[in-house]
């Protein structure tokens, strides 16, 4: 059957910046865009010849502005508008100050400059100064100004939560707060206009959950302005020269806020939302808490006509400060009760109190806010206001005044108590990029500590990585120069990304400098500002440059340390600057930390994410070389993790236990992970992926899709409440995009907030969707406690994490869930972290309503049906559709596919298969060939692993294997009645230590198996496959920790190999030129000891004491690697069962 929703059809990405009627969506970052592109057209439209000037420092939530400007440069430039990136906050005000003053220029091209600045909170207080001076000097006639200012109010990717309203205030700087990202376009024009009308800046409250949100709306009309009857002072209100320090800049500031006044009672930008003249209690309510409060009363059944008959009426500011008396305090007259709402700190209601307390004969018999009549907390400034909260706040109140409505039951039962999930296990935190230069530069030697800085390299701290501590930007490494004249002058490395050093952290540096501190900095040189999307350092700078500034500074010594030192020329950097590979990092920094005084380390290495996107682009060689992992040779020690840190190397799940496995679809090629000790590594050279298969045949969809029943969609009577979760950097986010697309197609309101923090680093993303009819019943923009309609589950982990599960209604949230398992951090730093998925997912059935939950495989399908994993997430949405939980029609959905842009085809079938399904699972498994898990019995265990040692070895050895086996089953059987715990473990455990891989068996796993065959099958071209191995006998340099490095070996290896293969009859005899040394006598002193354990155990074995041998006999598993990882694991086993023992009845 086929949709006939109708939709926009001749509706274009571009139309969010051309239009000027109609419907658009946009963002919030791309609002604030067309705020200078509006401002422009206007100004054409009535006969100005003006230009714009954006200009700032990206920093989240306004951290994405310079992408959105760079991506639609062309139009930017051709709509008069200039953008020029800051070096930092203050260098971009004071630029913004420069377009003010050229009205002034008697050689100006142009009738005037209008300014954009941005930055986030943190921003606004650095460039206090320059902003302070702007506002103070003053805005032109024709120009004007707008302080962008992304408030974190949540602290969700800051390291403070912030409140710009109160610098502002310091700044005598108005300030505007708009709800919503409509509203930034209404709110902008009125805000140019009464810069230009007063003479002020004008600061302009961004905060997370309107920036990083994005809405489907009508544009506004144009505004026509009204101006107002004041008297302006003999020299005006605008800029001027002369105009030198003294008392008149104040003075006029007072005559300028007089003008702002004025203007916004002629032009109110505050409003009564009912005016019902006859409303005994009133909510004053501000920005997104006004939607917060609208959303609480909807949840109490207040809407217009309800307020009236119970005589309620809420006023909404515009301009929190100076607030516009004259409408607040008509609006308070003859009100029993006042109640203020605003997020954090209580500015509307200070200045309320002020007023009120000047016009005493028009203040309301009672006002409250952050605190009641009684002096106790009310509404908190410490968090974020909710529906939720607030509804019980305004039903307490309401029910004191109106005691016959009985608000606070109602509230208490409006939405049920959330019940967040919370399932042991890892968890998805946010974490380096696969191949990041981050996961090596971070290290520490050990003994040593750093300090971490702003930038993606402050996830090192939560890291196995030593390192601590947060500062604000550009004071990094200051705090020691005071702190280590406490601790006896001790030493410390502190991380500074390349972007923060050119930002300000020059500054600090050459103040470690000044004062002799002894502290290592690590630049981090990656070539793109990765924190916030990849954007270029904002200005010219190289390791070279960077290398003769703190050189000629004073650092005491400066070293380089590259993944291609071979790049850089010696001549280039001053005398005595050492360049150095990676590879000795550890090395570099045991040496630096000896050194009195301040040092330099330059790490350069190219960000992995820049580097995917320019090799996408063509712009950057992507080298034929592929690291893999032979599982059977691989250990699961984890060693190459610990090399690497790196997301690709993942776990996976044998026969002989976790392994790992290089994922090449998002390998960034950094080959860190071939340092791990371990002969397991090969590089394939000269070679391609062959091409992913081309999947089912699209008549196999056809046909499967032409008998699909359409679903039965939500009616839109009541918003619509979807939560989408994912993981960062897997195109997430992307499906509530196409979502609100689709909703904007089809003219309904919609909103998305998309929560990523980090989440680009791989980190937890929700995407909280909101549906209407029309924009006006959205309200808020984030899902409140246990009020999601819909779960569309992208990703386990964070659909099951506390923060996604307490939206959730018990019983009722309709959910489809991807059961694919994706790697998170923690299985990173921990080898044998466990996701818990089965039990997530039963939790997660457990939650929501059980009987409409859809769950799938969508990676696993995707790959098989489409041949790229990267389909996963629009497959969950066709799979949502077809359950019924979009309220949108197919047609909308598929032309939202085609807007995006992205392998359009591909994604459309992603979508039909996910419907398909739903309605025809087996068909669709059966076409996908989906492997099924067959569980090994006890029998087949024991006989697949005396195979393999029959391999190893030969049938003696297997039967040697066997017989011992055999002799714990029957102890087992006789003390319990039973084979089991114990068995099993004597299974794993001796299989373990008698398979132990000498020279002969890694030989033979490479060269016996079919892993040779398995690469032919995986790659094309004319290849090599190369070795990397520290054989015994081969010198070999060693490390800063005393572990040999390992060796590259050419394809000639692979005959060596195969003839030492052939050489295990060897293996333990005096003929054996490798049993004599230390690792090997281990392994056969651990044959010994383990068999002699067993015995142990069995002879004190009985029904209660069962579990605790099978775990002492366990232990051994932990006995993983090769060389020294292997005899620091044996080591610790050793001691481990020591103590097991000793503490046990064995």
């Amino acid at each position: 059957m086929t949709d006939q929703t109708p939709i926009l059809r001749d509706y274009e990405l571009l139309d969010r910046y051309t239009r000027t009627e109609g419907r658009v969506f946009l963002t919030g970052t791309q609002a604030i865009v067309r705020i200078a592109l509006d401002q422009a057209r206007r100004d054409r439209k009535n006969g100005l010849n003006t230009r714009g000037f954006i200009s700032g420092y990206r920093g989240s939530p306004v951290g994405g502005i310079d992408l959105e400007v760079s991506k639609n440069r062309k139009l930017v430039a051709e709509a008069g508008v200039d953008f020029v990136p800051a070096v930092n906050e203050e260098l971009g005000a004071t630029q913004i100050i420069g377009t003010q003053q050229v009205e002034t220029d008697p050689e100006r091209t142009v009738d005037g400059v209008f300014g954009l600045w941005y930055g986030k909170g943190p921003g606004v207080d650095r460039a206090g100064d320059a902003l302070k001076h702007g506002n103070a000097y003053g805005s032109s006639p024709h120009g004007g100004v707008l302080v962008v200012a992304g408030d974190d109010h949540g602290c969700v990717s800051s390291s403070m939560s912030h409140q710009s309203d109160v610098a502002f205030m310091s700044f005598f700087m108005p300030t505007i707060n708009p709800a919503n990202v409509s509203e930034f376009l209404t709110f902008a024009e009125w805000g140019y206009a009464l810069s230009r009308f007063s003479g002020m800046w004008v600061g302009f409250k961004a905060i997370s959950e309107t920036v990083e949100s994005g809405m489907s709306f009508e544009l506004p009309k144009d505004r026509v302005f009204v101006t107002p009857e004041f008297e302006a002072p003999e020299d005006g209100l605008h800029y001027r020269w002369p105009d030198l320090p003294g008392p008149q800049i104040e003075a006029r500031l007072e005559h300028k806020k007089a003008a702002v006044l004025a203007f916004a009672r002629a032009n109110p930008i505050d409003r009564t939302e009912w005016g019902h003249a006859n409303a005994r209690f009133g909510i004053v309510t501000t920005g997104k808490s006004h939607l917060d409060v609208l959303e609480a009363l909807r949840l109490l059944g207040i809407d217009k006509a309800r307020a009236a008959e119970i005589g309620i009426d809420l006023y909404k500011v515009g301009m929190v400060w100076p607030l516009e008396h004259d409408g607040a305090l008509h609006f308070a007259q003859g009100k029993q009760e006042l109640l203020v709402v605003e997020e954090k700190r209580g500015i509307i209601e200070s200045q309320l109190k002020e007023y009120f307390y000047d016009y005493p004969g028009r203040k309301p018999e009672r006002m409250v806010g952050k605190r009641d009549e009684n002096g106790d907390r009310l509404i908190p400034w410490t968090q974020e206001l909710g529906a939720v909260m607030l509804a019980k706040h305004i039903a307490g109140r309401l029910e004191r005044n109106f005691p016959e409505l009985d608000l606070v039951a109602k509230a208490a039962s409006v939405v049920p108590a959330a019940a967040p999930i919370n399932v042991p296990g890892a968890t998805r935190t946010p974490y380096f990029c696969s191949g990041c230069p981050h996961n090596s530069s971070t290290k520490v030697p050990e003994g040593s500590q750093a300090l971490a800085g702003i930038g993606c390299h402050f996830m090192a701290s939560w890291m196995n990585r030593n390192t601590t501590s947060l500062i604000q930007m550009g004071g990094e490494g200051v705090n020691w120069v005071s702190r280590s004249k406490y601790n006896g002058n001790k030493h410390i490395f502190q991380n500074l990304g390349d972007g923060t050093y050119y930002h300000s952290g020059s500054l600090a540096l050459r103040q470690a400098i000044a004062a002799g501190t002894n502290i290592t900095y690590k630049i981090l040189f990656n070539d793109a500002v990765a924190m916030t999307g990849g954007q270029d350092v904002d200005g010219p700078i190289s390791v070279p440059a960077i290398a003769q500034s703190v050189a000629a500074e004073g650092a005491k010594k400066v070293v380089i340390v590259s993944d291609k030192p071979e790049a850089f020329r010696k001549s280039d950097f001053p005398a005595g600057v050492e360049i150095e590979h990676r590879r000795e990092l550890d090395r570099v920094q045991r040496e630096l930390r000896e050194v009195p005084g301040t040092t330099v380390l330059i790490y350069q290495q190219t960000c992995a994410t820049e580097k995917r996107r320019l090799r996408k682009r063509g712009k950057m060689e992507d080298p034929k070389k592929f690291a893999v992992i032979n599982p059977l040779v691989c250990e699961g020690c984890g060693d190459c993790s610990v090399e690497s840190n790196c997301l690709s190397v993942e776990p996976v799940e044998t026969e002989f236990g976790r392994k790992r496995k290089i994922n090449l679809n998002n390998c960034n090629k950094d080959f860190t992970c071939v340092n791990g000790f371990c002969p397991s590594f090969v590089t394939v050279e000269g070679a391609t992926l062959k091409k992913a298969g081309a999947g089912a045949d699209p008549r196999q969809l056809e046909k499967l899709a032409a008998k699909l029943p359409l679903p039965q969609r939500p009616d839109l009577s009541a918003p619509w409440d979807i939560l989408v979760t994912g993981v960062g950097g897997t195109g997430v986010v992307t499906v509530g995009q196409l979502i609100v697309m689709a909703a904007n197609l089809e003219q309904k309101g919609a909103s998305v907030l998309d929560f990523m923090g980090f989440a680009q680093k791989f980190g937890p993303v929700l995407s909280y969707i909101r549906m209407a009819r029309t924009e006006a019943e959205v309200n808020q923009v984030k899902i409140e406690p246990s009020s999601a309609h819909a779960l569309i589950g992208c990703d386990l982990v964070v659909s099951s994490s506390p923060k996604a599960s307490m939206t959730y209604r018990k019983g009722e949230t309709r959910a489809v869930m991807n059961t694919a398992v994706m790697p998170t951090g923690d299985l990173v730093q921990n080898r044998d972290a466990d996701l818990n998925a089965g039990a997530r997912l039963e939790a997660i059935r457990g939650t929501v309503d059980a009987a409409s939950l859809q769950t799938l495989d969508a990676n696993l399908l995707s790959e098989a049906l489409l041949g790229d994993s990267v389909y996963a997430n629009v497959m969950i949405l066709g799979a949502a559709w077809q359950a019924g939980l979009v309220p949108l029609g197919e047609d909308s959905l598929m032309r939202a596919i085609e807007l995006n842009g992205v392998k359009p085809e591909l994604n459309k079938a992603a979508f039909t298969w996910g419907r398909v399904v739903v309605n025809d699972r087996a068909a669709v498994e059966r076409i996908a060939a989906m492997p099924v898990t067959e569980v090994q019995t006890l029998d087949e265990q024991i006989s697949r692993r005396a195979a393999f040692l029959t391999d190893y070895q030969n049938k003696g050895w297997a039967k040697r294997y066997s017989d011992a086996v055999e002799k714990i089953r029957l102890a087992e059987t006789a003390a319990t009645g039973a084979p089991g715990a114990l068995t099993e473990a004597a299974v794993k455990g001796l299989f373990k230590v008698m398979s132990y891989k000498d020279e002969y068996e890694v030989a033979r796993l490479h060269t016996q198996t079919g892993f040779y065959e398995t690469l032919g099958a995986r790659f094309e071209g004319d290849f090599t496959v190369k070795h990397h191995m520290a054989p015994p006998f081969f010198p070999a340099k060693l490390d800063a920790r005393g572990r040999p490095y390992k060796r590259e070996f050419g394809s000639w290896m692979q005959g060596g190999l195969k003839t030492l293969a052939k050489l295990k009859a060897l293996r333990g005899t005096p003929l054996d030129p490798f049993g004599h040394t230390a690792e090997r006598k281990m392994e056969r002193e651990m044959i010994a000891d383990y068999r002699a354990l067993l015995d142990r155990l069995a002879a004190g074995l009985t029904a209660g004491n069962r579990e605790e041998a099978a775990r002492i006999a366990g232990l051994v598993m932990g006995v993983r690697g090769y060389g020294p990882v292997k005899e620091q694991a044996a080591e610790k086993v050793r001691a481990e069962t020591k103590a097991a023992l000793e503490a046990s009845e064995f």
